[in-house]
């Protein structure tokens, strides 16, 4: 049987004294590779955001690895290997490329890693962060995430307003990143097809709850569930 490593228990969260996630329970195994989609507004930014801890947590738990972590700060959750890539990406704009790469790596992290992945940022390694388009910008956020050496990475909407091309190659990006087993990957995603193609697992959210949770082959094959809870139908 898989190994658990990330456990939201019964959680209610948000913002202040708003409720956004409610009583929410979700287990992900280790090398899993989960789209979250769902409606705007559904939960899916403050689901990752309260696994990073960035959420008030006003009840239930959350574990990593089996450690309950919920009062841990996002500091705390990084060192023990959650890597958030945020809808914002807030890489570092006064410094270049590898600066930014740079200044968050830990251990055995590797630029040629990132390098790999993302030849275009060895390209413009000594280009400043404003000097770069919006999908470098994405790849570079990507990318120093990966130099925390994240266990489980946690996507926010990474195709968001990018060129289909870049869309592309992005989700390549992704695959290489969950193919060698290493690592969990959840994705946040408003592109469902893209999301469901890449995943093995899917969550559907609504209203701050699960309102499906499984294969997510098999939920390409129910276009009636996605367009009601999404807005789209799968082609």
């Amino acid at each position: 049987m898989s190994e658990t490593v990330l456990c939201l228990k019964d959680v209610t969260a948000g913002y202040g004294q708003t409720h956004i996630l409610r009583g929410l329970s979700l287990s992900v195994s280790r090398s899993e590779r989960v789209a979250v989609i769902g409606r705007n507004g559904a939960g899916k930014t403050t689901l990752l955001s309260t696994v990073m801890g960035l959420t008030r947590l006003h009840s239930g738990r959350v574990s990593l690895a089996g450690e309950d972590i919920s009062r841990f700060s996002p500091h705390q959750r990084s060192m023990r290997g959650l890597g958030l890539v945020p809808q914002t990406r807030d890489i570092f704009p006064s410094l270049t490329v590898e600066e930014n790469l740079t200044a968050v790596m830990r251990g055995n992290a590797s630029l040629e890693e990132a390098y790999a992945l993302f030849p275009r940022l060895k390209e413009r390694r000594r280009n400043g962060g404003t000097q770069l388009s919006g999908g470098e910008q994405q790849m570079l956020a990507i990318a120093r995430t990966l130099m925390t050496e994240p266990g489980i990475i946690l996507l926010d909407e990474p195709l968001e307003g990018l060129a289909p091309v870049i869309c592309e190659q992005l989700m390549i990006a992704f695959e290489q990143l969950a193919a060698d087993g290493r690592r969990t990957v959840i994705l946040v995603e408003q592109h469902a097809v893209a999301a469901l193609a890449f995943a093995t697992r899917a969550v559907i959210l609504a209203n701050g709850s699960i309102a499906y949770d499984g294969s997510a082959a098999a939920l390409k094959q129910r276009p009636e569930l996605l367009e009601r809870h999404i807005g789209v139908a799968q082609h």
